[in-house]
């Protein structure tokens, strides 16, 4: 049985009825351009194929019921509620995205909902985004209303900002909303002009989940997006025309960047080369050299790692042991940082070898058994019947 049917069939035991219209929004993997997002820079994410699925059937009310089966709880809201606050409720996602949705001026309609998410949680690859577009893409056709997926996107990275309080860029959103199917997307964050990057047939997405999280990962993701911030102020001071990192060079960080302190001076180092290395990744794609993308692939890592701080002992291992394995081309952490995942380009032949070497040898050392998902790249929202 397929998913589509078999959520409608649990709907209809749930909610005692109804014909219910079923949606699926992919989580995602960044291959290149780490923390360049919320700088106006480049990155060059994938949606894969893990999704979240909702069911959905219009009310006659205001109010919107959403079972989660990953939760087996029950949440609802009212779209009328006055001064809605978040509560630290993995509901809050689903409540943001429809009050950014009715700020925007969609009158909605109220709404049951049945959500099931395949999109791993904690492990970077965005199940938060996953859950906003496919709930705003079911809010807004259940209302009547064109899908705009730019807009969509938009509007899921406010819900998550200024509602849920995680300061995100819009990379996870509208990958999740545009994603193509065997491409990765070059995309400006700043036009959110993007450029579709083949990737090859006999080239595997293989993400290695460490299984661990650490505590300090939300409040230092916003650390560093403060610390962006304040070298951008100190920098546009110097270079008028800067009004994010993606407008500085390295040689005019290096020229007026020395009386930043040190972390602040690092931070913007790091996003200012990774924005360069995801430009040069996207021509090491058209030209078909997987070899140069790797080499970009553990550069980034090895910024992430010592300018920005956002690695961890655990993926530093992970990254380690795939460059042992025949057949990789590159290795890096994927994510905000401090646990989650990693990305790595694997030859299709070799992907087997790599699964069992990777596990054995960090099972070993840490005494944890990974997860090893190998994705393909997918594409990004749609009604699915």
């Amino acid at each position: 049985m397929n998913q589509a049917r078999e959520l409608k069939q649990k709907f209809r035991s749930l909610y005692g009825g109804g014909d219910a219209r079923v949606y699926r929004a992919p989580g995602r993997v960044n291959l290149i351009g780490e923390h360049t997002d919320y700088n106006d820079g480049f990155v060059m994410p994938a949606a894969i194929d893990f999704s979240t699925w909702a069911a959905v059937a219009p009310r006659d009310d205001r109010q919107v019921v959403i079972h989660s089966e990953n939760f087996s709880e029950m949440a609802g809201f009212d779209l009328d509620e006055r001064d809605p606050v978040a509560r630290r409720h993995w509901s809050d996602y689903a409540r943001g995205v429809a009050l950014a949705l009715e700020q925007a001026g969609y009158r909605l309609r109220g709404a049951n909902l049945l959500i099931r998410g395949e999109v791993p949680l904690g492990a970077g690859l965005s199940s938060s985004a996953a859950v906003e577009v496919a709930v705003g893409y079911a809010l807004l056709e259940g209302g009547g209303f064109r899908v705009d997926r730019v807009e969509l996107a938009k509007l899921c990275q406010r819900a998550e900002g200024e509602f849920v309080g995680t300061r995100c860029g819009i990379m996870d959103q509208f990958i999740s909303c545009n994603g193509r199917a065997g491409h990765a997307l070059l995309l400006d964050c700043r036009s959110l002009a993007y450029q579709p990057q083949p990737l090859s047939d006999d080239v595997r997405l293989a993400i290695c989940n460490t299984m661990v999280k650490h505590e300090l990962a939300g409040g230092e993701y916003n650390t560093r997006r403060a610390e962006c911030e304040a070298g951008v102020g100190h920098l546009a001071r110097k270079l008028p025309g800067a009004r994010a990192l993606r407008d500085v060079t390295m040689a005019e960080l290096e020229a007026h960047g020395n009386e930043l302190p040190e972390a602040v001076y690092r931070r913007c180092r790091h996003v200012i080369g990774e924005t360069a290395r995801a430009v040069r990744a996207a021509a090491a794609l058209e030209h078909g050299d997987l070899t140069a993308f790797g080499r970009l692939m553990a550069e980034s890592h090895r910024s992430l790692r010592d300018d920005y701080e956002v690695s961890c002992e655990e993926l530093d291992l992970m990254v380690e042991l795939a460059g042992e394995v025949e057949g990789v081309y590159g290795a890096r952490m994927t994510g905000g940082g401090f646990g989650g995942c990693t990305i790595n380009l694997v030859r299709a032949e070799n992907v087997e070898r790599f699964k069992r070497a990777v596990a054995q040898g960090y099972e070993r050392a840490t005494g944890r058994s990974p997860e090893i998902y190998v994705c393909a790249a997918a594409g990004g929202a749609e009604r699915v019947d």
